[in-house]
């Protein structure tokens, strides 16, 4: 029997996240383990009269290709996936590792060459999505891999996915469910657009910016799965003060904590970290863009309660805000170009505020307005 959980997740992305249209060429870009929802998902593109393409991983390509791949192999870009990413009308990407760490012995600056590489892939996502010819989300499925990063089961881990996708039994018409929460996060948007100083104060920030002229985006589903955020590109050289960010920030399956970053007009002038510094600092020189802010966001998913080392949820978890290091989304009026997008979390439920244009909107990890 097809767990009905499963159903209800497909559903969201075929009906609310991309709203397949008959016609549409819809790429699947997943592994293995997630074929219980590839197999949900074949069946309602067909029934919508769209046309799905699978493409598939198996466990351990990734780690194969770096074994075997000399450094020209790197820079080649796989071309069926450039097809989809350059042409289609709708991409699902579906994460299902099964070893989230099946990359940790490899070179970083070959990890870099091939990030580099693929990255055009995400240029194109990213310009596509943002002059809406193409419809993408990304999401994950649960498989032991995440729920042992998440110190979890797998099933109290599955059911931790399910909740925080709203694709749970609690949830009887989870499409609608994301509206409401799209309509609720809109009107806090409507409130702040506009203005243009950000202050952030608390135990483990004291932080400004700007966001005048800049375009908040409602993530309530569209994009990624779970969602739970508003977020922004803020003005580049705006950003002054320093952050003690308060949870581990993956990269490329290498953990770094304890980071603090210190802002002057925009770039980041010192960092540090407690564990894997070098780490930090040699993504720091990427490029010129990768020592600014491409995202600057507040999570507001209260259902993803804990730190799972998932950057798809943790990112999400209500009562924090985040910022990404380099890749502005170009639909926030960000300008900021880099090979990188590096997330950073930091928790604000205690003693913590935001202010915009001197009003206090947010306080101790809720919005007051």
């Amino acid at each position: 029997m097809t767990d009905t959980r499963i159903q209800k997740f497909a559903q969201i992305l075929v009906e609310h996240s991309t709203r397949v249209q008959r016609g549409d060429r819809v790429a699947i870009t997943t592994a293995t383990p997630a074929l219980p929802l590839v197999e949900s998902l074949y069946g309602l593109i067909l029934e919508r009269g769209g046309l799905p393409h699978i493409l598939l991983d198996f466990p351990g390509q990734e780690e194969q290709f770096f074994d075997h791949s000399g450094d020209e192999l790197l820079e080649f870009v796989p071309l069926f996936h450039k097809m989809a990413f350059e042409e289609f009308e709708v991409l699902i990407k579906i994460k299902a590792d099964e070893n989230t760490r099946s990359l940790a012995g490899v070179d970083p600056e070959r990890q870099a060459l091939r990030q580099k590489a693929i990255f055009s892939l995400i240029q194109a996502q990213l310009r596509r999505g943002a002059d809406k010819s193409l419809r993408w989300v990304s999401t994950l499925y649960p498989t032991n891999a995440y729920a042992m990063e998440a110190g979890m089961g797998l099933n109290e881990y599955a059911a931790f996915v399910f909740r925080a996708m709203h694709a749970d039994e609690n949830t009887p018409d989870p499409v609608a469910h994301w509206q409401a929460i799209q309509a609720d996060q809109q009107r806090i948007i409507d409130r702040i657009q506009g203005h243009d100083r950000v202050e952030l104060h608390g135990p483990h920030v004291d932080l400004s910016l700007s966001i005048k002229d800049r375009i908040f985006m409602n993530a309530c589903g569209e994009h990624n799965l779970p969602d739970g955020e508003i977020y922004t590109g803020p003005v580049e050289n705006s950003a002054n003060g320093w952050v003690h960010y308060t949870y581990p920030a993956m990269y490329q399956g290498r953990i770094v904590d304890g980071i603090q970053l210190e802002f002057q007009d925009g770039k980041v002038v010192q960092a540090s970290a407690e564990e894997n510094e070098e780490y930090l600092l040699k993504n720091l020189e990427t490029d010129p863009g990768a020592r600014y802010i491409g995202e600057f966001a507040i999570g507001t998913n209260f259902e993803i309660d804990r730190f799972t080392k998932s950057i798809l949820f943790d990112e999400k978890i209500g009562g924090t805000f985040h910022m990404a290091l380099g890749a502005g989304y170009p639909e926030t009026g960000s300008h900021n170009k880099s090979d990188i997008h590096w997330d950073m979390i930091c928790d604000l439920r205690q003693d913590s505020e935001i202010l915009v244009d001197g009003e206090v909107v947010y306080r101790d990890g809720k919005f007051v307005i």
